[in-house]
Formats: C-alpha cells, sequence, structure tokens
C-alpha cells in the first residue's frame, strides 16, 4: 500500500511530515492520534513509517520511547507487526511471485516497501509460521531464503 493510500485509509489520523529528525533522530513518532513523519524521506520510506506509526495508534500504550523496558519494546515489537501485516500480506507476496518478481528488489518495489523493511517482516513471518506456510494454491517458505512455490 503506497504512503497516500495508508493516509486515507486511515484518515482518522492526522499526519504531518516535519524535520523530526533534527528534534528526535526519529523517522516516526505516534501521539494521541497525530502522526509525525521525517519529510526528507522517499515516498517509499514515509509509507513504512506511517505503517509502523499506525501500528502504534493500534496498538500502543502510553510513552514506549525508553526502550530499555522490556514492556516497551514487546510494544514496539508488537506495532511492527501490525506495519508488516499492513504493508507485506501473504498475498502479495504471492501476487510479487505470479508477477514475476524474482528478488528482494523486485518484490520490494511491487509492494511499494523498502528491502531492508521486507527482510524485516519476512524475519517476523517466519518467527510467527515457522519454516512455510499455505497461502491459497501456494507454499510461501522463509527460509533458507524466501521461496514461493505453487503446489499441482
Amino acid at each position: 500500500m503506497t504512503y497516500e493510500e495508508l493516509q486515507l485509509q486511515h484518515g482518522e489520523l492526522f499526519v504531518v511530515e516535519t524535520d523530526l529528525h533534527k528534534v528526535s533522530g526519529l523517522k516516526g513518532l505516534y501521539v494521541d492520534g497525530c502522526i509525525a513523519i521525517e519529510k526528507t524521506l522517499t515516498s517509499t520510506e514515509k509509507g513504512c513509517v506511517l505503517a509502523e506509526e499506525i501500528g502504534h495508534h493500534l496498538t500502543t500504550v502510553g510513552d514506549i520511547l525508553d526502550q530499555k523496558i522490556s514492556g516497551n519494546r514487546k510494544q514496539e515489537h508488537k506495532a511492527r507487526m501490525v506495519a508488516h501485516e499492513l504493508q507485506i500480506r501473504l498475498d502479495g507476496i504471492v501476487g510479487a511471485y505470479e508477477t514475476g518478481c524474482h528478488n528482494a528488489f523486485e518484490i520490494a518495489e511491487y509492494l511499494n516497501v523498502t528491502e531492508d523493511f521486507l527482510q524485516e517482516a519476512l524475519v517476523s513471518y517466519r518467527n510467527k509460521y515457522g519454516l512455510c506456510i499455505k497461502q491459497g494454491e501456494y507454499l510461501i517458505y522463509f527460509e533458507p531464503s524466501l521461496g514461493i512455490m505453487k503446489m499441482f
């Protein structure tokens, strides 16, 4: 989903682009229905950051900036999982395969995410689903590297 599509889908949130990195070193920040996004990011990067901040909107309680606290790290992880599921659904991975995408760069481009975000999502899915998962007529393998196989 593109940055613009995410904003439309979550119109209840106020999103502003600003010089966030100068203030806090962050790429995004969620506070009470408002999301600040670093304005110097590419549109694809903004989409990934916005997806995570939407994850915070849906799952996070309180100030979790101090990542030395175990509970804060857990909430951060949960928000990232939501972001991965918003941006990189299993049927999206299959769709990339069906369109002829053959490597991480092509899949990330097809899904409109960064390669780093894609790799992080694949690790999360590996932890959640194990080595592989059935998606429709396909098996998606997460190890040793991403593989998609149509079942007959």
